[in-house]
């Protein structure tokens, strides 16, 4: 395969990322304890907060995956992002506040003070499982590029590995050292850059169709590329209003309220009322830059006049290293690239603070101030980093959009997190016992419903229930298991007398 990638692409490739990388490694050079380098001491001002949540949860899957849905389907995704905005709004106001109540690291030792330890570290191990599948799909959709790149120069067979291990030392390195300080900071940038690429794509494709965006959005209007509203009811279409409004409102209450990724974050932010600025902020930022994202993907079904791809997820990735100028094509890649070291590299440092917050210190009884709790962590951030490379090197390529298949992984163990915090905060008579088994009777419901297609053969006798279950839409996933998980928890409380130490939630 041949591409236009020339040597000054290469050049801005690789002093980009090598900068970026030197840039983290310098910001996290005064890292002085364990809270240093999970949450930057609380010390990061809340619009950098804003920028480094959407850098996050949007970076690359945004930038590679997004396009390819619009290019697939339309632009009903902004019915989900609408969902978000909405679910942002309701952590901004319930669970943000409890976080900033005591000195917390992790989202999960909330648990702790509302049931006990074994619920937090039950609820840690859960979002360790579900960061660690969901963040391999990450590395692998940002390997797409660099694939495209060195694919002249390797054997076919040798291509994504490569691609995948360039990316996973840089960025083990970048945040080994870095820290959350780093992180944020970088994300600052890797923002940026990334969105100048998405406007500078817009241009470009509006110059290469003749006749440009009137042209581009006419002709998609009369393929029906521009409906934004679907008023379905059904469960089994994921691009819906009610899918988007109610499914979408749990997904980003379960993403930015009980995912450690995320509030993690938040919690680096100086107060709560900052802290909620950038939550609530980040939402509003997000739904515009799917808008961006999806008339890319608009335009290049018109730049492509349809053409087919075997992976949709290589669409813009195609047209970034093929119709850039020479310069900016090597700058948008290494955005592309950065943004998900930036992202990766958040959730190296969230798996390393939980593992070591949750599970290392209650297990050892080091304090979270102790000088060897800072080389635990970065120990703990190298394992991970680890881990990590070697489940993307195991992802196998698919025709569904990365960016659906990460949501889905996530929205699996998402409802049984989020019904936890639920259980806690409109439930006093419930106990640890409560909340476990109601989380864990949670994520088994949710694998009938993940997995239905696969469990058919081994479940004939609910063959019927397991196909009605797998027509299920995957933004409906953290609904239901928040259901499961509240229901379960209520059932089981009401086995037991109340709890004098209920309540411990203010």
């Amino acid at each position: 395969m041949k591409t236009n990638f020339t040597a000054l692409d290469f050049i801005v490739l690789v002093a980009y990322l090598l900068g970026t990388t030197a840039l983290g490694v310098w910001l996290g050079r005064n890292q002085k304890d364990a809270k240093d380098y999970f949450v930057a001491g609380h010390s990061i001002p809340w619009w950098a907060v804003l920028f480094s949540v959407v850098a996050t949860e949007t970076s690359a899957l945004t930038f590679i995956s997004i396009p390819g849905l619009a290019y697939t389907t339309d632009l009903g995704f902004l019915q989900i992002a609408a969902g978000y905005v909405v679910g942002r709004t309701v952590v901004a106001f319930t669970l943000l506040p409890r976080y900033y109540q005591g000195d917390l690291v992790t989202a999960y030792a909330l648990f702790e003070k509302r049931f006990g330890i074994g619920t937090r570290r039950f609820a840690s191990v859960v979002f360790m499982v579900t960061r660690a599948l969901a963040d391999s799909v990450r590395v692998f959709a940002t390997a797409i590029p660099i694939a495209l790149i060195i694919g002249p120069a390797l054997p076919k067979q040798y291509v994504m590995p490569a691609a995948i291990l360039v990316l996973g030392a840089l960025t083990l390195i970048y945040t080994y050292y870095g820290g959350m300080r780093a992180v944020v900071w970088t994300d600052v940038l890797q923002t940026s850059v990334y969105l100048l690429g998405g406007l500078s794509a817009v241009y470009l494709i509006g110059k290469g169709v003749t006749g440009g965006w009137g042209t581009i959005l006419s002709g998609a209007s009369s393929a029906g590329k521009l409906r934004v509203i679907d008023l379905y009811t059904g469960f089994d279409r994921p691009q819906t209003l009610f899918a988007g409004l109610l499914g979408g409102a749990f997904l980003s209450m379960a993403s930015h309220g009980a995912d450690q990724l995320i509030v993690q974050r938040l919690l680096a932010a100086s107060s709560l009322k900052d802290s909620r600025k950038a939550l609530i902020g980040s939402g509003i930022a997000v739904f515009l830059q799917f808008t961006l994202f999806l008339l890319i993907g608009i335009g290049l079904f018109a730049f492509y006049k349809g053409r087919h791809f075997d992976v949709p997820d290589s669409i813009f990735p195609t047209f970034v290293v093929d119709s850039m100028p020479a310069g900016l094509r090597g700058l948008i890649v290494a955005a592309v690239l950065a943004a998900t070291m930036s992202a990766h590299s958040g959730a190296l440092n969230s798996l390393a603070a939980s593992t070591t917050h949750d599970i290392y210190l209650p297990l050892s009884g080091r304090a979270a101030d102790d000088p060897r709790t800072l080389r635990i962590g970065k120990l703990f951030t190298m394992f991970w980093g680890i881990v990590l490379l070697v489940m993307a090197l195991l992802y196998p390529a698919q025709n569904t959009p990365v960016v659906v298949v990460a949501l889905s992984i996530a929205s699996f163990t998402y409802g049984a997190l989020l019904g936890g915090f639920f259980l806690g905060m409109l439930w006093r008579r419930a106990n640890q016992r409560d909340a476990i088994t109601g989380m864990a009777v949670g994520i088994v419901a949710m694998s009938f419903v993940v997995f239905a297609k696969q469990m058919m053969p081994l479940f004939p006798s609910i063959q019927g229930t397991l196909t009605t279950l797998s027509k299920i839409a995957w933004p409906w996933y953290v609904l239901i298991g928040t259901s499961f998980t509240v229901g379960v928890g209520i059932l089981s409380s009401l086995t037991h007398s109340a709890s004098t130490e209920a309540n411990r939630w203010k």
